[in-house]
């Protein structure tokens, strides 16, 4: 990796997330607003940020520090969705725009400051016409590099040529984004870029790997990405034809991951990977569409499928964003759709997995099972995703075979087990595990074996006939004798064990949930797990 970086200017719309959230659902971003992702801010509103608000808060650290925060759930399709018209608007000024992802995208700084009257006359004229086009405030930073125009885009800086690296060597290793690293680096005592950048390039490699090297690069001003890509040769694009064209989004999201994987199948038969991604597509009355998604990593299929279809549902949904009717719906269907790998790096480091994390048996089982996914749809095929939660049914998230498999709450975290008595007995122990923090309250195991999709009204009776019944300090009215779960027969309770209260998002009224959870087993051999909530006896889940 040779050669200088090249002059970047890069257009940041600060808060993104927040904004779309505006721009797609009509949440107001003026508010107090914070997107959560697997139970953590990943972005908030200046509103929020001035209650106390911060990336990286628990939702409930931070609806603590800010009781009226509006909560919206990460959605990186809408992101991308509503930055659409930014892109199309930059376009008008400016030709090469590269997205980096939802609310960022870079464009080399040469020509338009040639055309504009000098770099800082073209950042202007960018934020100026991005306001006006989409009503979007922006900030343009320019630098040698992606890296470093993406930091000073944050300040609204331009940064001298040659500058870059005095630039970075001030800034915390988490600047970097690549959070593990950053931790490591601040425990071995190298807390900025300049640290970093001063170690053994060859050091670097051998301890942190191939992505630490590419970190170490751009920490001492050397922008990998122009340096390591390298034209494609011709027959690595893939094109698909659509005899019936794609006017839905969901119809154009599934041809995209078939493209995709077709994609990345031919890289990887070539030992590459991509780094930069064309997306192209034609409509039945001939218009042509064009994009380029850039990425900080090496695009796996999932990734080059995610990046299709968010671009795909930009197109065909015609976000107009805050201005108006630009970019508009295309006039008709899409017939063929294009796949470019504008740009590529030698893939390295990937062999036969001696378990099957990669290898034939692995790429057999995807094969088969994205072919039953092309016969009954892509919802056909679901995967269980453990997580966080207190009942069993928060703890499983179902996630369509080939998509991100991310647990909707952090978790799950060790847990002591508790058995099943023939008397009450004290509530689940929760401890701590893997660095998640424990679930107070949570269903300890053995999990159960079946979780019904809707509870099972129940009553629960003594010895006398007369209904159990659990008061506000969960003292249960007598032993447990007779179950009857809806209007089935009555069954004999041999054991139990509870009650188990849980309380849960007491601080909102609307969300409240409180609730005592029991263990049973039943003269049949059959054991239950049952939850008294506002009187009302359910039947939750079955064990083995």
């Amino acid at each position: 990796m040779t050669g200088s970086p090249t002059r970047t200017l890069l257009l940041w719309c600060p808060d993104w997330p927040v904004l779309a959230a505006e721009i797609v659902d009509g949440i107001p971003a003026t508010g107090p607003v914070a997107v959560l992702h697997a139970n953590r801010v990943v972005a908030c509103s200046e509103r929020a940020r001035a209650e106390g608000v911060r990336r990286g808060l628990r939702k409930r650290e931070a609806q603590g520090r800010c009781p009226q925060l509006t909560v919206v759930d990460y959605d990186p399709g809408r992101d991308a969705r509503a930055f659409e018209p930014v892109v199309a608007a930059l376009e008008e000024l400016v030709a090469g725009v590269e997205v980096v992802r939802p609310g960022a995208c870079a464009v080399a700084a040469r020509g338009p400051s040639r055309y504009l009257g000098g770099e800082e006359a073209a950042a202007e004229r960018l934020i100026e016409h991005v306001a006006q086009s989409c009503l979007v405030e922006s900030q343009v930073g320019i630098a040698d590099g992606v890296f470093a125009a993406g930091l000073a885009a944050r300040t609204g800086r331009v940064v001298a040529p040659g500058g870059t690296p005095a630039f970075l060597a001030g800034m915390p290793v988490e600047a970097l984004g690549r959070s593990a690293l950053a931790d490591l680096l601040r425990r071995l005592g190298v807390r900025t870029l300049g640290d970093f950048a001063a170690l053994p390039a060859g050091d670097v490699l051998a301890r942190f790997g191939f992505d630490g090297a590419l970190a170490h690069r751009l920490a001492a001003g050397r922008d990998h990405r122009p340096l390591a890509v390298r034209q494609p040769p011709a027959d690595l694009t893939v094109t698909a034809g659509y005899d019936d064209p794609i006017d839905r989004v969901d119809a154009a999201a599934f041809a995209a991951r078939a493209l995709a994987e077709q994609l990345h199948a031919r890289l990887a038969g070539h030992g590459l990977a991509c780094t930069r991604l064309g997306i192209e597509a034609v409509t039945e009355h001939g218009q042509e569409l064009h994009r380029v998604w850039r990425h900080d990593g090496l695009l796996t299929a999932a990734a080059i499928a995610d990046r299709v279809r968010w671009q795909l549902d930009g197109w065909l949904s015609g976000s107009s964003g805050r201005a108006g009717a630009r970019p508009a719906r295309p006039t008709s269907g899409i017939i063929r759709l294009r796949l470019i790998p504008d740009g590529v790096v030698a893939q390295a480091g990937l062999q036969t997995g001696l378990w099957g994390e990669t290898g034939e048996e692995r790429e057999r089982a995807h094969r088969a099972l994205s072919r039953v996914q092309g016969i009954l749809g892509p919802e056909a095929v679901v995967t269980a995703v453990l997580g966080g939660g207190r009942s069993p049914a928060d703890q499983v998230r179902l996630v369509p075979w080939g998509d991100e498999r991310l647990p909707t709450r952090p978790g799950p975290p060790a847990v002591a087990g508790v058995g099943m008595g023939a008397g009450a007995g004290a509530g689940p122990a929760a401890g701590r595990g893997g660095g998640i923090p424990p679930w107070p309250g949570r269903l300890p195991p053995p999990a159960p074996a079946v979780v019904l999709p809707s509870p099972l009204a129940a009553t629960v009776h003594d010895a006398a006939g007369e209904p159990v019944v659990i008061s506000a300090r969960l003292a249960v009215s007598a032993p447990p004798a007779r179950l009857v779960v809806g209007a089935g027969q009555p069954a004999e309770i041999v054991g139990w064990a509870g009650p188990w209260p849980v309380d849960e998002r007491w601080w909102a009224p609307a969300e409240a949930h409180r609730r005592a959870r029991f263990q049973v087993s039943l003269a049949d051999g059959a054991a239950l797990l049952l939850a008294v909530e506002s009187g009302q006896w359910l039947v939750e889940a079955i064990y083995d």
